[in-house]
């Protein structure tokens, strides 16, 4: 298969990625080679990516300890996330544009939304908040929510939120751990036609956090109810916004897992590793500057929420948007990017395929002449979708994959290296990314685990109520000490890109040949007769190994026998003979994760007979009843229904 996207002479001379390896004397060597310096000396590479992006004067110790876990990075460095957002406030062009289902828009220019953030960051002062106390938020994807986390950076506090999708007791799960003195919420949200009014979650947030000082109401849908500050009196006043010097380790922000076994795990990351690593991935494997409009569809929630206010590191204008990407019409994502102008658009490959099944073809119907590059993460992407965006889209294609975990992108697209589909172009500068058999060789043309050699500044500094570190080292290292393991079975090609196979956890081990789901999901889900699939490789008591596929069939399709003849032939051709299902199903739907991610651990648990309450918190996932559903299957499959 040839690349579907490779830059000409012009894009690699725009590129920002080409200034930096100019800027670092390598203006000579290709991607591959400016990568391999990147990881072989870690030290320089940081302290250069510092000096590019003019962040203060050189530390002299870049990484004072590189063990793993507990790497130490910028040991004498102070600085604040929120002082490289000052840096770059312009009078030209706004700092946010805020969009909504209904049409409307606002702009916050850069001015407002420094002057909120000071005002914001004296009236959390005015309540007693300082460094290392709590600010949390329950908001929507608006600007609102973005003023808050600043203000909140600004003084030393951390912040953390969830989007309003969540139940009060899921929000809690979260929130309630970090004994937060102030709440930042929302009074409701706008989704596929609908206004969820949320005043009553907030109220049940509030008082399931007692050592809150002060709840502050974004009021969108009606006048704020008594016994809350309004956000405009709380953002109102003169004030000068001066981000408190914080260490270069300091906590920024918890983020958290999707949670859906036990209390969902609040991972912190610090000031500086954010701040650096967002420049890099941001501003140079993004491409993303001072003439850019950032949008990413995301929420609160997600990780990605995180990533796009990263724009504003950079210069770029950044899009939040509260509504679904596909109301009114199937397009309407699209209809944003056009409108506005956007540049760098972020979806997922849920999105693409509900666009390719419903016919949609955005470069016919929306001027879409300003987007450059189309990032894709949250599953992998198969090669038919990449070239549906090709042919339908135009941009280019920069499919990436990282988590929560470091809060951004462990490799992806460089707009200076092909682009192949179905594969991530390579490891971003300064990722030492590696595949790893079982016993810690390392692999290439074959499935691996994927692993970090090396460590990066926005690992986590710790897991919230992890006093000894055990629950982090569990999550990573044990499996090989001393390397990062991420939980993903990837394959590294021949000319340096890697294909994503799926979470090596809910890995298919057919007679001992293991294949992720992700093979099977792109195989059977470009179907068209195919909405959504899920695959579990299930271990049974007596020694034996079942593999159902259950199926959710587009609108107005039955899964009959000739449709099941057809999913076995296709899962046959395109993925692997032996990992034909032993079943197909017919399912009425599945629950995901509040970021969209299937439930495949908890539901294989829940069909080998564990109780869906004890695996799962129903309230961290999009479709709560479906589990039942699943259980049923459990039951009827033991009594041989």
């Amino acid at each position: 298969m040839d690349p579907q996207w490779v830059p000409d002479t012009e894009a690699r001379e725009r590129a920002r990625i080409t200034e930096f390896a100019r800027f670092v004397g390598k203006a000579d060597v290709d991607y591959r080679q400016l990568w391999q310096w990147s990881v072989e000396r870690p030290d320089t590479f940081w302290r250069r990516l510092w000096e590019f992006f003019e962040l203060g004067p050189t530390p002299e110790t870049v990484l004072a300890t590189a063990e793993m876990p507990g790497a130490q990075w910028f040991p004498e460095v102070r600085l604040n996330y929120v002082d490289q957002v000052v840096r770059n406030a312009r009078e030209d062009r706004p700092a946010i544009v805020d969009l909504n289902e209904d049409g409307d828009e606002r702009e916050i220019s850069w001015q407002e939304l420094l002057d909120r953030t000071a005002a914001l960051a004296q009236t959390l002062r005015e309540f007693g908040v300082g460094e290392g106390d709590r600010v949390v938020g329950y908001l929507p994807n608006i600007a609102e929510a973005v003023i808050a986390f600043l203000a909140s950076a600004s003084i030393g506090a951390i912040w953390s939120a969830c989007g309003q999708d969540y139940t009060a007791k899921a929000a809690l799960d979260r929130l309630a751990q970090l004994e937060p003195v102030v709440l930042v919420a929302a009074d409701g949200y706008r989704y596929g036609g609908r206004v969820h009014d949320r005043v009553d979650e907030v109220r049940d947030i509030r008082a399931g956090l007692p050592t809150l000082r002060a709840t502050i109401l974004v009021s969108r849908m009606n006048p704020a109810p008594d016994g809350f500050l309004d956000w405009d009196s709380a953002t109102s006043g003169a004030a000068e916004l001066h981000p408190a010097p914080v260490a270069f380790d300091h906590p920024l922000w918890v983020v958290f897992s999707s949670g859906t076994t036990g209390l969902p795990k609040g991972i912190v990351h610090g000031h500086g590793g954010v701040l650096l690593e967002h420049l890099k991935a941001v501003g140079l494997h993004s491409d993303i500057g001072a003439d850019d409009v950032f949008f990413w569809f995301t929420s609160p929630s997600w990780m990605m929420w995180n990533f796009q206010v990263a724009g504003l590191l950079v210069g770029a204008t950044i899009v939040c948007y509260d509504g679904s990407p596909s109301f009114p019409r199937p397009d309407a994502l699209w209809e944003l990017a056009s409108r506005r102008e956007v540049t760098v658009l972020g979806t997922s490959p849920g999105y693409v395929l509900a666009c390719e099944k419903t016919g949609v073809v955005p470069r016919n119907d929306h001027d879409l002449a300003a987007l450059r590059s189309i990032g894709v993460t949250g599953s992998a992407l198969p090669p038919s979708l990449s070239l549906w965006l090709r042919d339908n889209v135009g941009a280019r294609v920069s499919s990436i994959s990282g988590g929560t975990d470091v809060v951004s992108a462990f490799l992806g697209g460089t707009p200076t290296v092909p682009v192949w589909p179905g594969e991530l172009s390579g490891p971003y500068l300064g990722v030492a990314l590696d595949s790893f058999d079982a016993n810690g060789k390392s692999v290439r043309g074959q499935v691996g685990e994927l692993v970090l050699t090396q460590p990066l500044p926005s690992m986590p500094i710790y897991f919230w109520n992890d006093p000894d570190g055990t629950r982090y080292r569990q999550a990573y290292f044990d499996a090989y000490p001393g390397v990062w393991r991420h939980g993903d079975w990837i394959m590294i090609t021949e000319h340096g890109g890697v294909t994503m196979h799926g979470r090596s956890d809910s890995t298919l081990n057919r007679n001992g040949i293991r294949m992720g789901s992700s093979d099977i999901y792109q195989a059977v889900e470009r179907m068209p007769e195919v909405a959504e699939a899920l695959v579990i490789g299930a271990e049974q008591p007596d020694g034996g190994y079942w593999m159902p596929l259950f199926i959710v069939p587009t609108d107005g399709v039955q899964l009959d026998a000739a449709l099941i003849d057809r999913i076995k032939a296709e899962i046959r051709a395109s993925a692997s003979p032996r990992h034909v299902p032993d079943e197909i199903i017919l399912a009425p739907g599945f629950p995901h994760t509040r970021t969209g991610k299937k439930l495949e651990i908890p539901i294989k648990r829940i069909l080998q007979g564990a109780d869906p309450a004890a695996v799962v918190d129903r309230g961290a996932v999009d479709a709560p009843d479906l589990l039942n559903w699943f259980a049923e299957q459990a039951l009827a499959r033991d009594r041989g229904v």
